[in-house]
């Protein structure tokens, strides 16, 4: 699986990136054929969760993707790996169900 990380709007430190790319591995566990996944962290507007993840899974023949908030980008991107589990599970059980 290829995973490209983007912080847009702030200097991500090398911590969160190694926290991020960790916790996309993980979603193989659901779903062993993911070819590409994009994680991109950035600012969001709301004062309560100011911070936003978004998850961009490529399989073969979809694409998948998760966006969530949270008081910090840890928070944000696990609520976005949650999300990206069940759409994996739902996908993998559509695929495979026929």
């Amino acid at each position: 699986m290829n995973i490209s990380f983007t912080a847009r709007h702030f200097e991500a430190s090398n911590r969160l990136r190694e926290h991020s790319t960790e916790a996309v591995n993980k979603l193989t566990k659901f779903y062993d054929q993911i070819l590409d996944c994009d994680i991109i962290l950035q600012p969001a507007k709301d004062h309560d969760e100011p911070q936003a993840a978004e998850l961009t899974v490529k399989v073969t023949g979809d694409l998948l993707v998760a966006s969530e908030q949270g008081a910090t980008y840890e928070q944000a991107l696990n609520k976005a790996i949650d999300n990206m589990s069940r759409q994996l599970k739902r996908y993998k059980n559509k695929r495979f169900a026929k």
